[in-house]
């Protein structure tokens, strides 16, 4: 029996220390966020993130390969402030009433070695879609201790021309053109 536990904790052991396999992934809404920042009158920076995503990953670290795709639910803009809150989702912002669903789409994953390093794809607000490149700041994997199953994320970072997606209010008054995205995503292997 003792033999028993010895080699099912070393097969354990190793699996754990095995690098990720080609899977699909669930994020993780807790370790999942969308953040943005804007110059404001180039004194400070104006943050806010968006509290409800989700998605889905497809990972292959031996192809090289990955596949994202992204939902943000508008709506759920946050700021601290609730009358910027409402102005962001207003008519002359992201406009939720009308374009419920921001999106980001991946086209295409690259790696430095082993690691996702940058990964570019189509991001759609207000129906309108452009192409994006995210940089890897930090990416890995793991097994996690809480959920029992493999983990993977990174945090994602990349800057875009508001005006490309129709939002040019207080442009070169209150807020630049140039919103720095950050996006941090954890994902269960299912």
């Amino acid at each position: 029996m003792r033999q028993s536990l010895t080699a099912i904790a070393i097969c354990s052991t190793l699996a754990a220390a095995l690098p990720a396999q080609a899977a699909d992934y669930v994020t993780e809404p807790t370790h999942t966020s969308a953040i943005f920042e804007i110059s404001h009158f180039g004194a400070g920076v104006n943050r806010a993130r968006f509290d409800k995503e989700e998605g889905t990953i497809k990972y292959d670290p031996v192809a090289k390969t990955g596949h994202v795709e992204l939902r943000i639910d508008a709506a759920s803009i946050s700021t601290g402030v609730p009358p910027f809150d409402g102005h962001l989702k207003g008519e002359q912002m992201f406009n939720v009433a009308k374009y419920p669903t921001i999106k980001f789409v991946s086209t295409k994953f690259h790696f430095d070695g082993d690691k996702v390093s940058t990964v570019d794809g189509q991001l759609t607000i207000k129906d309108k879609t452009h192409p994006v490149t995210l940089k890897a700041t930090q990416f890995a994997c793991y097994q996690s201790p809480m959920v029992k199953r493999e983990v993977c994320g990174g945090n994602f970072e990349g800057i875009i021309d508001r005006t490309l997606w129709g939002m040019d209010y207080g442009l070169n008054m209150v807020a630049g053109k140039d919103v720095k995205l950050i996006a941090t995503v954890e994902a269960i292997k299912q």
